[in-house]
């Protein structure tokens, strides 16, 4: 009877598992979904709803403002109600969100059901890493891997299938389909609870049912993320690489513009410098997973972003695909921060905190990177003041890394020194 008991409970731990998987790879798939899928359409929604330019302004910010903003406060719904209720409020946002704004004909309504999207998406970004810490600490270089290849699909995908859906169907189908996936996101997580549900209703004592109880979760010791070397570290990666990398995707075809090649030259390199992204997130997290401190591995990403910037200014036209291939190496500290959230901290509370703070700070600071790269541009008559701009932040990034790199944890340094 014994025996039988303990294959029950094997079997529903391993099915739970697979349905965890299942949900976190879909979720990420979601998290830039209503990004791209608007970007490439902007000028022509624009002119059927009749917004000005600067308001387009407006829509390219919001994503790393809800990112900001929701990165800061989703720990403490996450603790309040738990990571999977969470993560299944991030995707049912995100799923109402794009199908409602592609309905639209008000500016403000758009504006404000785009917000809701990606509030839901900001959400998502924060939960994701605990979860894989709850679920998967055994496996999280590969299941860092498989989440942020997921995220890279969801951000270039829509970009390249935009145009001709909405070519074919028109630009409403075009940014509202992808609400089918935020739905899709949501069921895996619904049958989670609820078998956590039935399973606490028998009384099983599964791993799944005590790893899912809010009461547990609120007994967990905390500390303030904010005093910690190893969140400020994180912070300046994360926000750094993100700040570099939003310039880029908005610069790139004017750099290349100005240096004599055409719109759709520069717009191909923005996509290769995308798919150079795609390519990081397969290795990065595992060879930051083998290394007690992967700090070498950001001097090498930190080398890549300086030889791409220094051609793109100095000879943009000499070698235009080796600059962008080399740069678009250099975000490879993306998905290395994004892997050190749960390699530096104990448990899935832990990487709660440091999620939401290394994401809410980070993003708080990447949304200014495009809008900063122009006014340097526009003061200055040129990119020297913008690409030394992006310098700083490499320098800052190797900074921050060097304390995230570090093999210690976040709970070690996240509370108040003892008072005498």
């Amino acid at each position: 009877m014994t025996a039988q008991l303990e294959r029950t409970e094997t079997r529903s731990l391993i099915q739970g598992r697979v349905l965890v998987f299942a949900a976190i790879a879909m979720s990420a798939l979601v998290l830039r979904l209503a990004v791209t899928s608007f970007s490439p359409l902007a000028a022509e929604i624009r002119d059927e709803i009749g917004f000005s330019a600067s308001i387009v302004g407006v829509f390219g910010m919001v994503p790393t403002a809800m990112f900001a903003i929701f990165g800061l406060i989703t720990p403490a719904i996450a603790k309040r109600i738990g990571l999977e209720r969470t993560a299944l409020v991030a995707m049912l946002m995100a799923g109402v969100g794009m199908l409602l704004r592609a309905m639209m004909s008000q500016t403000w309504s758009l504006l404000a059901l785009s917000a809701l999207a990606l509030a839901g998406m900001g959400i998502g970004n924060v939960v994701i890493p605990p979860l894989v810490k709850r679920y998967f600490s055994d496996r999280l270089a590969t299941m860092s891997s498989v989440y942020i290849v997921a995220v890279q699909i969801g951000t270039i995908v829509p970009a390249f299938v935009a145009v001709p859906v909405a070519d074919a169907f028109g630009w409403r189908f075009s940014i509202g389909w992808w609400s089918a996936f935020g739905f899709a996101a949501a069921v895996p997580w619904l049958i989670t609870l609820a078998r956590s549900r039935k399973a606490r209703a028998n009384e099983a004592g599964s791993v799944e049912n005590a790893s899912d109880s809010v009461a547990a979760v609120a007994e967990q010791p905390r500390g303030q993320v904010w005093r910690s070397p190893v969140a400020w570290g994180m912070a300046g990666m994360f926000g750094m690489t993100s700040l570099i990398t939003y310039s880029m995707f908005t610069w790139i075809p004017s750099i290349l513009r100005d240096a004599g090649a055409s719109d759709a030259f520069g717009g191909t390199m923005v996509g290769m410098f995308s798919v150079i992204g795609l390519v990081a997130a397969f290795g990065a997290p595992t060879l930051c997973a083998r290394m007690a401190n992967p700090f070498p591995v950001v001097i090498a990403c930190a080398v890549c972003y300086l030889v791409g910037m220094g051609g793109l200014y100095f000879a943009p036209m000499a070698a235009p695909v080796v600059w962008v291939v080399v740069l678009g190496l250099g975000p490879s500290t993306f998905p290395m921060s994004l892997t050190l959230i749960n390699l530096r901290t104990r448990s899935h509370i832990g990487s709660s905190a440091l999620s939401g703070f290394t994401q809410g700070i980070g993003y708080s600071v990447a949304c200014l990177g495009p809008l900063l790269f122009g006014v340097f541009h526009d003061v200055s008559g040129g990119y020297a003041a913008p690409f030394g701009l992006l310098v700083v932040a490499v320098i800052v990034v190797l900074l921050g890394a060097y304390q995230a790199c570090k093999p210690r944890m976040l709970e070690d340094s996240w509370h108040a020194p003892a008072k005498n």
